[in-house]
C-alpha cells in the first residue's frame, strides 16, 4: 500500500475515515490524499456561502484537515486534492492512476447509506473502483491499530483474492488474521471447497510470518450475512475483509454484501476481483 484516498465531504463520518486513514499511514509509510469532489450541484451552494467562494473555501478546510493529519503522524506526506464531477467517477478515477492504492471514506447514517455526499455515492464507488475500498459507518468507536483481522473464506474461487491485503496489513500492524470458513451451502461438497480454501489461505499467512487462527462455520438458511457479523463482533475483530460481488445477478450474494455494507459495526474492507490475480503458490 503506497497512496490513500480519502474521499471527503467534512462530515462526521468522513472525518472518522480520516483518522483510521492516518493509522493506516502510519504504519504503511504510504501518501496521504485528501480528496473533495465539486459536484455539478455545488453552484447553488456556493452562492448560499458567505464568502462567495465555495471552491475556495474548501479548500481552506481541506488543508486545515491536512495540517491535522500531518500533526498526528509528521512523517507521512499529505496531498489535498480538488476535483470536480461524479463523485465515483472522479474518486475512482484518480485512485487508479496512482500505484498500490486504497480508498478510505465514511457513510452516512445508522444505514450506513441514507442520503447524503458520500452516502448517496458509496455503494456506486464500490461497485465501480478498481481498487479496495475501506469504509466504515461515522459511529463506529473501534481501535484504529488493528489487532485481528477477520477474513471470511468461501466456496468461490476468487475468496483467496482477499488475503494478500489481509496479510500486508497483518503485518504492518502485527495484527492476527482470522480466517473463518463460511460453508455454504450446507453440504459436503462444500465444506470440502472451504477447507481447501482455508488450507490455501493458512499457508499464504505461513509464508508471510503471519499469526492467524481457523475455525469453520456451517450456515443454514441464508444467514451469511449475520453469521459473519456476529462471529466478527464475538471475536472483537475491529477490521472485516469481503469479496466485492461482481455480477448482480445473484440476488442473494448481492443482498448479502448489501447488508454488511450498511449494517457492519466495525470498519469494511472490500477487494474488487481481480480475475488475473493469480492465488496460487
Amino acid at each position: 500500500m503506497k497512496n490513500i484516498v480519502v474521499c471527503t465531504d467534512f462530515s462526521n463520518s468522513a472525518m472518522t475515515a480520516t483518522r483510521h486513514a492516518v493509522a493506516l499511514a502510519i504504519r504503511s509509510n504510504a501518501t496521504l490524499h485528501l480528496v473533495w469532489v465539486k459536484t455539478p450541484g455545488a453552484k447553488s451552494v456556493e452562492n448560499e456561502n458567505e464568502s462567495g467562494n465555495f471552491t475556495s473555501h474548501s479548500q481552506n478546510k481541506l488543508q486545515q484537515w491536512a495540517d491535522q493529519c500531518k500533526k498526528e503522524s509528521p512523517e507521512s506526506q499529505v496531498n489535498t486534492v480538488i476535483l470536480e464531477g461524479k463523485v465515483h467517477i472522479e474518486v475512482t478515477r484518480f485512485a487508479k492512476n496512482l500505484p498500490d492504492s486504497i480508498i478510505v471514506m465514511g457513510a452516512h447514517g445508522a444505514s450506513g447509506f441514507e442520503e447524503g455526499y458520500i452516502g448517496n455515492n458509496a455503494f456506486r464507488l464500490i461497485n465501480e473502483s478498481d481498487v479496495p475500498v475501506l469504509i466504515m459507518r461515522e459511529n463506529i468507536q473501534i481501535n484504529r491499530d488493528l489487532h485481528k483481522i477477520f477474513v471470511p473464506i468461501d466456496i468461490s474461487f476468487e475468496t483467496l483474492q482477499k488475503m494478500k491485503l489481509s496479510i500486508e496489513l497483518a503485518k504492518n500492524f502485527a495484527a492476527q488474521v482470522y480466517l473463518f470458513g463460511v460453508v455454504y451451502p450446507n453440504n459436503n461438497e462444500s465444506r470440502h471447497i472451504v477447507n481447501v480454501q482455508l488450507r490455501h489461505a493458512a499457508d499464504m499467512c505461513d509464508d508471510a510470518n503471519v499469526r492467524y487462527n481457523v475455525e469453520t462455520h456451517n450456515v443454514s438458511n441464508n444467514d451469511v450475512c449475520d453469521t459473519i457479523l456476529k462471529s466478527a463482533k464475538e471475536l472483537d475483530a475491529n477490521l472485516i475483509t469481503i469479496m466485492r460481488e461482481e455480477q448482480e445477478t445473484d440476488f442473494t450474494a448481492s443482498r448479502n454484501m448489501r447488508q454488511i455494507l450498511s449494517t457492519c459495526p466495525m470498519p469494511l474492507l472490500i477487494i474488487p476481483n481481480k480475475t488475473a490475480f493469480s492465488v496460487g503458490r
